[in-house]
């Protein structure tokens, strides 16, 4: 067995590990990976050469990766192997402190919020959506019934639970921004009113960096409402970067058109600034590299934050033995798409918060940091 240990993981690595997962030979004393949800699902938060990504754990795939790690050892780290060669040493962020309270209505704020990345609590305002369970509208990719299944969380979080779950967060484990999204309830305004009141909550109870996240609105008028409530960011997903795509892999969804976001994107791009609103794009759904760069340089030239993801998989959903998007099919598109960010100073760095000011769930910051290492060379 090779000994040697490289003293960074280079980002080909990074690419492989968030399609291929890892293999987990125990969890030890870390945060509770999720399992079904809104956001990451089947992933666990691991630390690796100074950042935090977002690691598949839980899907069929990661459980045939050639990645695996040892058991976390007294100071709660683990070693890193591909196949036989070891590539370092990793850690996992620990419980935080206020998963051991409750709400002052009795339910454990785990339940509430939950811990995305070190340092990043979100939550799913309503764990329901207008479409799920529906076979002829629903998004083929979606869990985010599953952890409500399984006891998880609650239906809907009351503007006071989100507020308690935040102060304390930030009092009893120092988190720097909070990420509020929403299935889609069957209203006009697609959730922003149920955002806006759970922002001034937050708000009056602490000072924190919010982003929401949600479909486009019938009313553009909401994304005022929402930045003078306090939200500093908005998240809306296209999830494909084609209306074919979108049309195949979320027939529901897909009825409110990528000319409504873009229209949708420039109204909020009007509000809450440059580089402020952002959009996830799945990639492995079926678009191909060019599909993906070119509407990630047209929404860059709107103002907008393409987040590029490999697409996961995940269990009991329609699409869950679809395999992830490989490193050779991923790192093209993450190259260009980050020269592209760092060329328009529109970097993660300058998101005020959400996703993409995380980075957790993509490479794509660390290909804006080598953009920038070459610019400086």
């Amino acid at each position: 067995m090779n000994t040697m240990v490289t003293s960074q993981i280079d980002t080909n690595t990074m690419l492989r590990l968030q399609s291929q997962g890892i293999r987990m030979k125990s969890e030890g004393n870390t945060a509770n990976g999720r399992k079904g949800g809104a956001g990451p699902s089947d992933h666990k938060a691991i630390n690796l050469a100074g950042q935090t990504i977002m690691v598949p754990t839980y899907n069929h795939e990661s459980q045939d990766s050639p990645f695996w790690a040892t058991e976390p050892n007294e100071l709660g780290v683990s070693i890193l192997y591909d196949k036989d060669d070891k590539l370092g040493s990793i850690t996992f962020p620990h419980q935080p402190n206020f998963y051991a309270k409750s709400t002052s209505d009795g339910v454990p704020l785990w339940k509430i919020a939950t811990l995305h990345s070190k340092d990043v609590l979100a939550t799913t305002v309503l764990q329901n959506c207008i479409r799920y369970n529906d076979k002829e509208t629903s998004c083929q990719f979606c869990a985010i019934g599953e952890s409500l299944k399984a006891d998880k969380t609650i239906a809907y979080k009351k503007p006071f639970q989100l507020a308690e779950v935040a102060k304390a967060a930030v009092e009893l484990d120092g988190v720097s921004q909070f990420v509020m999204t929403t299935g889609t309830p069957n209203t006009k305004d697609r959730g922003a009113s149920l955002l806006l009141e759970s922002v001034i909550a937050v708000k009056e109870a602490v000072d924190i960096p919010i982003q929401v996240q949600c479909e486009p609105p019938n009313d553009f008028s909401w994304f005022q409402k929402l930045k003078d409530a306090g939200a500093d960011s908005i998240g809306m997903h296209i999830e494909g970067a084609t209306q074919r795509t979108r049309d195949e892999i979320m027939p529901g969804k897909a009825t409110v058109t990528l000319d409504y976001y873009d229209r949708a994107f420039e109204a909020a791009v009007e509000v809450f600034g440059k580089g402020q609103v952002s959009t996830y794009i799945l990639a492995g759904l079926g678009d191909t590299q060019d599909e993906i760069i070119d509407k990630s340089r047209s929404l860059i030239d709107l103002g907008v934050y393409p987040f590029v993801v490999p697409f996961v998989p995940i269990v009991g959903t329609p699409l869950e033995n679809l395999a992830s998007p490989n490193a050779a099919f991923m790192e093209p598109i993450m190259a260009e798409v980050g020269g592209l960010l760092y060329e328009a100073g529109m970097t993660s760095e300058t998101v005020k918060a959400g996703c993409a000011k995380c980075g957790a769930c993509s490479t794509l910051k660390s290909f804006e940091k080598q953009r920038e290492l070459l610019k400086t060379a």
